[in-house]
């Protein structure tokens, strides 16, 4: 029988296996002294999820990455922590010429206590998505949902599926015989975090149960593949629903979006 955890230790088991130990395939990760950074052959935007920093190296190391991600021509998301050292490394990184991005509340759920209700079949109509030309379907909702253009979603999310079409399960619900609501699932190639991203209903369909039938799906799919913890950057419109589900807070985190200055963008 698996011990029960507390929240604190699921956070340090979390800052373990998805901050500082993660690895992302055809992805370049660098275990600096006070950081470790990822960046993409590809030339996409690369990452700083863990950094252990203090007063008085704080600045340095900032810019340090700065440089190299100028260097190299990429733009890069350092993802601040609010239990990240200092205690003020979010203005630093502010200072430094970060643009700050809305607090996401990341909520987790240990699944040997996931509610029964998610543990149902679902009543909807819910299809597991195998071939790319169906990811314009997602575009669509996001597009309508978030009023921005997700264009670049449905390449990058067949990319994707194409290198791991074990570790990437992309669902969408339908009303009718129109996509509806979509959201996709994460597995890791290592650990014991699943993920969920990308829920989204469209505004004509809410309250009628899509989002916790795509939910249920997903928590399901992960409990198969003998995964503990369920993760999710919620958004303030998902919070309250997945709460309601026994999704715990777990902390709070902001993106942190630098971009490359008036340079050439060049690949790895």
């Amino acid at each position: 029988m698996e011990l029960e955890m507390n929240l604190r230790e699921i956070l340090a088991l979390y800052d373990n296996e998805q901050r500082r130990e993660v690895h992302y395939p055809h992805v370049r990760r660098e275990v600096l002294p006070y950081a470790v950074r990822h960046s993409d052959p590809d030339g996409r935007a690369g990452i700083v999820l863990y950094s252990q920093l203090n007063q008085s190296n704080a600045d340095a190391v900032i810019q340090e990455q700065i440089e190299y991600f100028q260097t190299i021509g990429q733009n890069f998301e350092w993802k601040y922590f609010k239990h990240d050292a200092p205690a003020d490394l979010k203005e630093r990184l502010a200072r430094h010429g970060f643009e700050i991005g809305e607090v996401e509340a990341l909520m987790v759920l240990d699944l040997a206590k996931a509610p029964q209700t998610l543990l149902q079949p679902s009543t909807h109509d819910v299809r597991l998505l195998s071939h790319p030309d169906q990811f314009r379907e997602i575009v669509s909702i996001q597009n309508e949902v978030w009023k921005e253009d997700h264009a670049w979603l449905a390449d990058s999310l067949a990319k994707e599926q194409q290198r791991y079409p074990k570790n990437l399960s992309i669902y969408i619900a339908y009303a009718n015989g129109i996509p509806v609501s979509a959201a996709w699932l994460r597995l890791p190639l290592k650990g014991q975090f699943g993920s969920l991203w990308g829920g989204a209903t469209l505004p004509t369909h809410r309250n009628r149960g899509f989002y916790t039938s795509l939910l249920a799906v997903r928590v399901q799919e992960a409990i198969r593949n003998k995964i503990r913890f369920l993760t999710i950057d919620a958004s303030p419109m998902s919070k309250p629903i997945v709460a309601k589900f026994g999704f715990q807070l777990l902390t709070q985190t902001y993106p942190c979006e630098w971009k490359v200055k008036n340079t050439e963008l060049k690949k790895l």
